[in-house]
């Protein structure tokens, strides 16, 4: 039997999409990466590598937030999109800069190359954003928001240990910084605002939304174990 995407009724639509990605998910949550994040414990060069590719993801990130801004179906959503797109190339990259310059991490000579995850996420995105219906791309859009919230509201009770026990231990600053009202609130909206769209989807859109959100959360996956687990590309 085929699995149909519901008509949405009081959030019912990102409830499947949450359902549906749920070993996803699972295989989230038991990341070594994550895990030696939030317990301070990861290599510092590998914070660096994931700092850097996450700095990467969002200057592609803000462009498909921009697209999305541009096809939204009304203005309040439109600003949603477009104040994120905003957030994502500004005020998170500043983040990154701070910790990358900031003296803290291991020194890298030369410019980070986006790994396979980064540039297979971000392309996707994008692509999906620019060529697929508004709903579709909001969808794709909805794991960064929705698995970072989820994710830091976890992360945030191991790093309030490490940074109790060091005020300034890099992890357990930017930690923190996911699991604010303001980013869970962002979460929370981005989320009403896809259920919205599958209110008045059809069908077959909602079908491919349910794909868009599930290879976005895969992403969501390879992206953080692949700063641990590198896939160097193929020698040039």
């Amino acid at each position: 039997m085929v699995l149909r995407a519901p008509v949405t009724e009081s959030g019912g639509f990102t409830e499947y999409l949450w359902d549906r990605t749920k070993t996803l998910r699972v295989a989230i949550d038991d990341l070594e990466f994550l895990r030696r994040l939030g317990d301070g414990t990861l290599p510092l060069e590998v914070f660096r590598t994931y700092v850097e590719q996450d700095s990467l993801y969002l200057a592609g990130y803000s462009k498909a937030l921009a697209i999305l801004a541009s096809k939204s179906p009304d203005p309040q959503t439109a600003a949603f999109w477009a104040n994120s797109s905003a957030a994502a190339a500004t005020v998170e990259t500043a983040l990154h800069a701070d910790l990358l310059d900031g003296g803290l991490l291991p020194p890298r000579a030369g410019e980070p190359e986006p790994s396979q995850a980064c540039l297979g996420y971000v392309s996707y995105l994008i692509a999906t954003a620019a060529t697929q219906p508004y709903a579709v791309g909001a969808a794709a859009a909805l794991p960064c928001f929705w698995i970072y919230a989820d994710v830091g509201r976890g992360l945030a009770a191991s790093a309030a240990e490490v940074l109790a026990a060091d005020p300034g231990h890099p992890y357990a600053q930017w930690v923190t910084t996911y699991d604010a009202e303001e980013f869970q609130q962002s979460a929370a909206t981005a989320r009403s605002l896809v259920d919205a769209a599958a209110e008045v989807a059809g069908e077959a859109e909602r079908e491919a939304m349910v794909t868009a959100f599930t290879v976005a959360t895969r992403y969501e996956l390879l992206f953080w174990d692949t700063a641990l687990n590198t896939q160097p590309w193929p020698a040039s």
